[in-house]
């Protein structure tokens, strides 16, 4: 009973038939080895591209050309979009957000009258209420700085460097 030591090239795989099954046993060192390339009904069945059906896009918004502009897909010219803010509606804001922030609590009778709004003021009046009533920054509350993406540099002196004790430019380190 002699047992299999190797497993059979042409079993699983293709392998060259006429002039080039002659030709590799000529040429190739192991003429033996597997070429590499499944037969097509063994390992994957049904095999690629044989199914008669085509896969189909489905319609979305987006594949509707009226619908989507190129200008809306084109991120390349995603500019940032100003606001503008006049100086009446900005001292507007700064009364409103300076008084504290209670809520009143619910009336029983509810009039259909609408708020009648603060006539506007200028800027400079708006932010003289404002710190006339209470001061804005302490020491302990200070206004809002710029986020950095590091921390600023503050220079601190360190060791000296070993040096010539007469040297005329001795190195001084910083860290």
């Amino acid at each position: 009973m002699a047992t299999k030591k190797a497993a059979e090239s042409t079993l699983y795989h293709l392998s060259p038939k006429g002039f080039w099954k002659k030709f590799r046993e000529v040429a190739a060192i192991n003429s033996e080895i597997s070429s590499g390339l499944p037969i097509q009904g063994v390992h994957r069945f049904p095999p690629p591209a044989s199914r008669p059906e085509h896969y189909s896009t489905p319609a979305t918004k987006a594949s509707d050309p009226a619908q989507n502009p190129y200008w809306k897909r084109d991120v390349r010219r995603t500019y940032p979009q100003l606001s503008v803010v006049t100086q009446s509606q900005l001292s507007q804001l700064l009364i409103e957000h300076s008084g504290a922030q209670a809520v009143a609590a619910p009336e029983e009778n509810k009039s259909d009258v609408p708020v009648k709004a603060p006539e506007p003021t200028t800027l400079s009046q708006a932010i003289a209420t404002v710190t006339s009533t209470a001061k804005v920054y302490t020491e302990d509350k200070l206004p809002p700085s710029l986020p950095t993406p590091f921390q600023r540099w503050h220079p601190k002196r360190s060791a000296d460097a070993p040096h010539d004790p007469f040297a005329y430019f001795p190195m001084v380190l910083y860290r």
